[in-house]
């Protein structure tokens, strides 16, 4: 009886170690070519067992009031994933509002969120950080004031990411002028990065402790997830 017990609680804790020994890895491109947009996301843990593939594929200006819509591709291999179809929606003044109440919300809803958020994306390592820019304005002497405008630009937007995350190595970045007559723009930003699985399980923990101090913090959290829940599920049903 003591060895059958033994091997359920020795796989547990091999399976608890491995966790704890893994770490979070994501890698993120942006790329605008002309009028075609491309965001991509790939989250892989658990040593490569589990991973998440999110595309956007493309960005639609539908104007000032009806926003930009967008369509949100997932897929992934997991033990456990939900069967939902890829999530299509318009981005306009009144969701953007909402999403801002609901970052305000909380915010008063977990104690020293603003310190948790530094300290646990601290922990983040950046391995590779490329940005590339193709651009025409169309007249040679204004492309080029643009070209050294864009770059200090860059420099500066690096200079304030490495004071949040670890930068495991330095930046690529790149600026092509294009002198032509007519106006053209192409970006492509690739980022790769870490962050060890133990620390985001100690981070997750953390969240939990400081929203059980700040009053009704976890009535709160409960309260926004499960209306986005329930809103997601009516639109699904719909």
């Amino acid at each position: 009886m003591t060895l059958w017990l033994a091997i359920p609680l020795a796989l547990l804790l091999l399976g608890f170690v491995l966790i704890l020994s893994s770490s979070i890895d994501f890698h993120f491109r942006l790329c605008r070519l002309g009028k075609d947009d491309r965001v991509e996301l790939d989250v892989r843990t658990l040593f490569g067992w589990i991973r998440f593939h999110y595309e956007l594929p493309k960005l639609v200006y539908e104007g000032i009031e009806r926003g930009v819509k967008v369509k949100l591709e997932e897929s992934g291999v997991a033990p456990i994933r939900s069967d939902k179809e890829d999530d299509e929606e318009n981005i306009d003044k009144e969701k953007l509002s909402n999403w801002l109440d609901d970052i305000k919300k909380l915010l008063k809803a977990t104690y020293g969120f603003k310190k948790w958020f530094q300290n646990t994306i601290a922990h983040v390592k950046i391995t590779k950080l490329d940005w590339s820019t193709d651009f025409s304005l169309g007249d040679a002497a204004g492309t080029a004031t643009a070209a050294g405008a864009l770059w200090g630009m860059k420099w500066c937007i690096i200079g304030w990411i490495s004071q949040w995350v670890k930068l495991e190595s330095s930046p690529r970045l790149f600026v092509k002028p294009v002198f032509q007559d007519d106006l053209s723009f192409s970006t492509e930003l690739v980022c790769t990065g870490s962050i060890s699985a133990a620390y985001g399980l100690y981070a997750g923990i953390l969240l939990l402790i400081r929203a059980l101090k700040a009053e009704g913090g976890l009535k709160q959290w409960k309260q926004l997830l499960g209306s986005k829940h329930h809103k997601s599920f009516a639109e699904t049903e719909g």
